[in-house]
């Protein structure tokens, strides 16, 4: 039996945009999966640019058809974001006319994040679960939304955690600080929570990363170190804890961005525990419950508590917890989870 991949390789951004996605590709390539690429769409708005694209797409999903070999399993990342010519027709004959096996991964599911929902999205969605001979999903509470939606929970996988690969570097350890570093999008558009770190004087906050809003460096505590790409911020994070926050307050996550955490798994948990960072990450989380079972972090209803909650931690209790999380960075820097999730996927189609 062939294995394919079909995937979108995003450009090189300074986030958590496109890693999750070329993670998955050389995880599942190492697994014997052959790749099939459409090429990403450019941000170019002009009629021709549009056109263009399409001309591609076409190309690329036509040639997706002539490759994969009938009777084959297929891996697909879902949601795809852009509309592609002839996409969904390729997929489908592939099912009905090739008796191909489709293996979904889920990165997003825009009904649950609510702030780009819409027909397109709904109808990706349908398609995905028409599809799908086994669907691997965030965690258990992500799990339980499919099942609300008919799909059979025998053909439902949870993942746990995105793993977050790395080339092999000189081995570091995060030392004891009581401190929080935050990594990825500071766009206070997006998590407005973060103009508000200021109002927690007596934390020191170390930030990485695009869309800094340098009018925040008039507070103390508040020191931004820059932007790197997703290779190299690993070894910038040397000391303390990683935040896992997102929304619109210091005070709870709210908001789209920030509600939607109940449901997915955040990659920026997986880039700190990945970094040998401990976390501290929302008590209503999803992944909440990850961090709590392997001891790698601490729960926190209110980022108002996190004063208390840093100043009652030992250095001994710190180190425990850094023994914890370089177990885990074992795992996700070799991509054990997207094994594991892919091999109980094969099993169950």
């Amino acid at each position: 039996m062939m294995k394919y991949q079909i995937v979108e390789l995003s450009l090189d951004l300074n986030h958590a945009g496109s890693k999750a996605t070329q993670d998955i590709y050389e995880i599942v390539r190492s697994l014997g999966y052959k790749a099939n690429i459409i090429r990403t769409a450019t941000t170019a708005d002009s009629f021709m640019a549009k056109i263009h694209r399409q001309i591609l797409f076409f190309i690329d999903w036509l040639k997706v058809y002539f490759t994969i070999d009938s009777n084959s399993v297929v891996l697909i990342q879902n949601p795809y974001h852009h509309k592609q010519l002839i996409r969904n027709w390729v997929l489908n004959r592939l099912k009905r006319t090739k008796n191909v096996k489709f293996i979904s991964l889920v990165h997003d599911v825009e009904e649950l994040r609510k702030s780009l929902y819409n027909n397109y999205y709904k109808n990706e969605f349908d398609t995905m679960l028409s599809l799908a001979n086994a669907i691997i999903v965030h965690n258990d509470k992500m799990k339980g939304f499919f099942i609300q939606k008919g799909y059979p929970e025998t053909k439902l996988i949870s993942l746990g955690i995105f793993d977050y690969l790395q080339n092999p570097v000189e081995k570091k350890r995060v030392t004891f600080e009581r401190a929080i570093s935050i990594a990825g999008n500071l766009d206070i558009k997006k998590s407005a929570y973060i103009a508000q770190l200021g109002s927690l004087s007596a934390i020191k906050m170390h930030l990485y990363g695009p869309n800094f809003e340098h009018s925040l460096e008039v507070f103390s505590n508040i020191k931004y170190h820059g932007s790197f790409p997703a290779t190299e911020i690993p070894q910038k994070l040397t000391s303390g804890f990683g935040l896992v926050w997102d929304g619109q307050s210091i005070e709870t996550c709210t908001g789209d961005f920030g509600e939607y955490l109940q449901y997915n798994n955040p990659h920026k948990l997986s880039l700190y525990l990945s970094s040998g960072m401990p976390v501290v990450i929302w008590d209503k989380a999803a992944e909440a419950e990850f961090v709590s079972k392997h001891n790698v972090g601490l729960c926190v209803s209110s980022l108002t508590e996190l004063q208390d909650k840093l100043n009652s931690i030992t250095e001994q209790e710190f180190e425990e917890m850094v023994n914890n999380v370089e177990k885990q960075t074992a795992y996700l820097t070799r991509g054990k989870y997207t094994e594991k999730a892919i091999s109980e996927a094969e099993k169950i189609i």
